[in-house]
């Protein structure tokens, strides 16, 4: 509906607030002003991911600008996440980026200029504001990547990324102009309203969606077009990594899923087909090239492949011989997975920072060796971590492995689910060989473990959140199942 109340664009309004601010005190007080920037950061993304989850629980949709923008329950709910996990991305990266000198404004200015657009890429409501959404992200990344200019491998990891990413907007962007000639509109509703009508020319339209999804993929990190996730998780400085393979995560499942469903639901059949090479494609390759990986933060850039490989067979499961009678339910558990996948990746690189100090990068998997004699508490949340990231239960893993494999079961695509099933097996072999090394093994470094105690707590909740979403695992579900019916499917 429409509506004049300003009120569910408040938490946006106060992230933009913040950014001037931060801003302003970094331009007047310089250096001596970094501690008051990365507060500010880190307490209004924190008030913001509070706000959102209050309006998560709004039944109601609202519309601005236009129609260019919606706020719904779906909208909040994943705002308050990718909000949510920059705040803790924040507190985990402090003494990390202290330790480098890359304490500076420009990480937390750039981090939330790409905060930003996660939340517009989330509420986008038309095929160009989806799209200023992903460049204003994006670009940001790209330079905060860079932000170590001493480091030639961190600039190479910022140009792959930039050069890849500027291919993959430029896919995005022609599929979006083939759609809008064939349509003749960029309002998500309207495109569907056209397409339903069956006067559209099929065939032109049917190129623009799959320019459209290889956009899609690309920022998932969906196999063939994931060349760029290895290089740039290794090459980045492990708090610029985090940002990359944090948040910007979710909101590309948010993204993909506002094109493929609020705009080009009608072709389903067509653009699930593409998804069902992507999906397999990803878990083959994600988690068979991973078991040789030697470097950590590329080896859970494989994960990273294979998991978005899972969130992929939600997607695809949706729509069954031409009705979204179960689309609610698919969706869900595909939103399910990308939030608690986030979840296990902010722990994964909080404790992969936490091991590396000055002048020392934790790269090599053997970097973890001894970890439970060098800190028990920090070695078993790591175990947990790599239990739920493997599918143990009754960790959240399992669970959000098993919803989207019940998902893609009921679509009718067993092979598929056998196939997930099988290369899960091999992936969770280098998740138990972390746990291997860290609790049997020698350490090879006995050099006390530094941070800071709202890391520690940040990290322990990080922990128990794991394990409370994987014995409680109801809440979550029904509330992304409740979102994507209020939000996608009301009628």
């Amino acid at each position: 509906m429409q509506n004049a109340n300003i009120y569910p664009l408040l938490p946006d309004a106060l992230l933009m607030l913040a950014v001037v601010v931060a801003w302003l005190n970094d331009t007047f007080a310089g250096d001596a002003g970094r501690k008051l920037t990365a507060g500010i950061a880190l307490f209004s993304t924190l008030i913001a991911a509070v706000w959102y989850g209050v309006l998560a629980t709004d039944p109601h949709t609202y519309y601005f600008f236009t129609n260019m923008y919606v706020v719904d329950p779906f909208a909040n709910l994943m705002k308050a996440f990718v909000t949510l996990a920059y705040a803790v991305s924040i507190v985990y990266s402090r003494k990390y980026l202290e330790a480098r000198d890359l304490f500076r404004a420009d990480y937390y200015l750039l981090g939330m200029f790409s905060l930003l657009g996660q939340l517009v890429m989330i509420s986008g409501n038309n095929f160009l504001t989806l799209y200023l959404g992903l460049e204003l992200m994006s670009l940001s990344l790209y330079a905060v990547i860079a932000l170590r200019k001493t480091s030639p491998v961190a600039n190479e990891a910022a140009m792959k990324y930039y050069v890849l990413g500027a291919i993959a907007s430029g896919f995005t962007l022609y599929g979006i102009s083939m759609v809008y000639g064939a349509t003749g509109s960029l309002d998500l509703g309207e495109v569907f309203r056209a397409i339903s009508s069956g006067r559209i020319d099929t065939a032109v339209l049917l190129f623009g969606v799959i320019f459209i999804v290889a956009g899609i993929a690309f920022k998932m990190g969906a196999v063939p077009f994931h060349m760029w996730v290895p290089d740039v998780y290794q090459g980045a400085p492990t708090a610029m990594t985090l940002l990359v393979g944090g948040g910007p995560k979710l909101a590309a499942f948010s993204w993909g899923l506002r094109f493929l469903v609020v705009g080009l639901l009608p072709l389903a059949v067509d653009w699930q087909q593409m998804l069902v090479i992507l999906a397999a494609l990803s878990l083959i390759v994600g988690n068979i090239t991973g078991i040789v990986q030697k470097n950590v933060k590329r080896m859970l850039a494989y994960s990273a492949i294979a998991n978005m490989g899972f969130v992929l067979l939600g997607l695809l499961s949706g729509v069954i011989d031409g009705k979204a009678l179960g689309a609610a339910d698919a969706y869900g558990s595909a939103t399910f997975y990308g939030i608690t996948y986030l979840l296990t990746t902010l722990g994964t690189f909080g404790i992969v920072m936490l091991i590396s100090r000055r002048d020392f990068e934790a790269d090599n998997i053997d970097d973890l060796k001894g970890l439970m004699k060098r800190s028990p508490v920090f070695g078993l949340v790591m175990t947990l971590f790599m239990f739920s990231l493997a599918g143990i239960p009754p960790l959240v893993g399992f669970y959000a492995k098993l919803s989207v494999l019940t998902a893609t079961m009921n679509a009718g695509l067993t092979w598929l689910t056998v196939l997930a099933v099988i290369t899960s097996l091999f992936g969770a072999f280098y998740y138990l060989r972390i746990v291997k090394l860290m609790w049997f093994d020698e350490p090879v470094d006995t050099s006390p473990l530094e941070t800071t105690l709202c890391a520690q707590a940040f990290m322990l909740l990080n922990g128990l959140a794991i394990i409370a979403l994987g014995i409680f695992p109801g809440a979550l579900m029904t509330l992304c199942q409740h979102a994507l019916q209020l939000s996608f499917f009301k009628l």
